[in-house]
C-alpha cells in the first residue's frame, strides 16, 4: 500500500510538471512572431529614445514626453491601441503623486499599450519597463540607453510580435498590458500609482514581467549569453519553472539567479517596478543585465548596446509571456 502511494504522489508530481511546463513552441505563428523581434527595430527605437535630444528623460522633463510621444506614434503604426478605458495611451499622475525621495517632480505620465485576449479577456499578463532616466546634470547628458532604454524597446517589440500573431490569426487567450512607467528612478513611483490605481482590477493581474536593464553585461559575465532572472519563484513556483522551459526551447540563454535572494546585498528583487506588483500578491519575474561601468553615468549610450544579446533576451521575455497568455490555466499564487 505504501509502495503503491509513493508511486501514486510521484507519477501526480510528474504529471503536474509536465501540465504546466508543455506549451509547444513550435506552431509557425509562434516562430514567425519570435523572430520578428530583431536587432535592427531595437536599435533604431533606441537611437531615439536614448538620444540627447531626449535630454535624459528625467521624470516630466519635455525630453521624456517628447520619448513618450515616439513610443505612441510607434503603437499606431502597429495598430495596437490603448486600453479600453482610457482615452488615449496616457495614465495622467499629478505631481502630488509623484512625491519622491528627491521631491518637487512635476506631473508625469504612465504609457499604456493593450492587446485584449479572446478567450480570457478579464485575465491581464503585465510586461513592464521604466521609460524615465535621470536627466541632464551640469550640462551633460545621462541618456540611460541600458537604463532602461534597453527595457523600453523590447517592450516594444514584444508587443509588435504578439500584434503580428493576431494578425496572423494567433490572438492570445488572455490580454497583454504593455506597461511603461514613470518616475522609476525618483522611488519606482509610476509602478506604485498604477499598482494603486489599476486601470483593470489588480486580482485580476495574472503576472508582471518588469524588464529593466537588459542592453548590456557587468564584469564577472562579458561575453556570455547570460541573463538575470530575480523573483520568478518568490510567489509562484509555477513561474520559474515556466520562463526556464521558455528558455530551453528558445535562445537557451544562461539563467543567472545570483541575485534571486532577497536577502541578497544588493537587494535588487526590492529595486525595480516589478516589486510593487509583487507586493499586491501579483508573480513577478524581473529581467537584468548586472550594474556595469556606466550604470547612472553619462557614457550610458546606445552604441554600447550588444544588440544581438538584447534581442535574445526580449525573445526570451516574449516566449514567456507566449506561454502565460495562452496556457490553458492561469498560474497559481502558492507562495507568500
Amino acid at each position: 500500500m505504501r509502495k503503491n502511494k509513493i508511486l501514486l504522489l510521484i507519477t501526480a508530481g510528474i504529471l503536474m510538471s509536465c501540465s504546466t511546463a508543455n506549451l509547444s513552441y513550435e506552431g509557425k505563428t509562434f516562430k514567425k512572431s519570435y523572430e520578428s523581434i530583431s536587432v535592427e527595430n531595437l536599435k533604431r527605437n533606441l537611437s531615439v529614445i536614448a538620444s540627447d535630444e531626449m535630454q535624459g528623460r528625467d521624470t516630466g522633463s519635455e525630453g521624456q514626453k517628447k520619448a513618450g510621444r515616439y513610443m505612441i506614434s510607434e503603437y499606431e503604426k502597429l495598430g495596437i491601441s490603448h486600453p479600453k478605458s482610457l482615452t488615449d495611451y496616457y495614465q495622467n499622475i499629478t505631481k502630488e503623486s509623484l512625491n519622491g525621495r528627491n521631491g518637487g517632480l512635476p506631473d508625469s505620465e504612465n504609457i499604456l499599450a493593450f492587446i485584449e485576449g479572446t478567450e480570457k479577456p478579464n485575465e491581464i499578463i503585465v510586461i513592464s519597463a521604466h521609460y524615465d532616466h535621470i536627466g541632464t546634470k551640469d550640462g551633460k547628458v545621462y541618456n540611460g540607453a541600458d537604463d532602461d532604454g534597453s527595457g523600453t524597446v523590447a517592450v516594444m517589440e514584444i508587443a509588435k510580435a504578439f500584434q503580428l500573431a493576431q494578425k496572423s490569426g494567433k490572438s492570445p487567450k488572455r490580454s497583454l498590458l504593455f506597461l511603461h512607467v514613470t518616475g522609476e528612478e525618483h522611488g519606482l513611483l509610476g509602478s506604485k500609482y498604477y499598482s494603486e490605481n489599476p486601470v483593470f482590477p489588480i486580482e485580476n493581474t495574472v503576472v508582471d514581467l518588469n524588464i529593466d536593464m537588459i542592453g548590456r553585461c557587468d564584469k564577472d559575465n562579458c561575453g556570455k549569453n547570460y541573463v538575470y532572472v530575480i523573483g520568478s519563484e518568490m510567489l509562484s513556483k509555477e513561474l520559474k519553472i515556466i520562463n526556464e522551459t521558455a528558455n530551453n526551447a528558445t535562445n537557451k540563454l544562461e539563467l543567472n539567479y545570483k541575485y534571486d535572494d532577497p536577502k541578497d546585498p544588493q537587494r535588487l528583487y526590492y529595486r525595480s517596478d516589478h516589486y510593487n506588483f509583487a507586493k499586491k500578491g501579483i508573480p513577478v519575474a524581473f529581467f537584468f543585465d548586472g550594474i556595469h561601468e556606466d550604470y547612472h553615468q553619462p557614457t550610458d549610450d546606445a552604441d554600447k548596446i550588444d544588440y544581438p544579446l538584447l534581442a535574445k533576451r526580449t525573445q526570451l521575455v516574449f516566449a514567456t509571456a507566449w506561454e502565460l497568455a495562452n496556457r490553458n490555466e492561469r498560474i497559481v499564487v502558492d507562495k507568500k
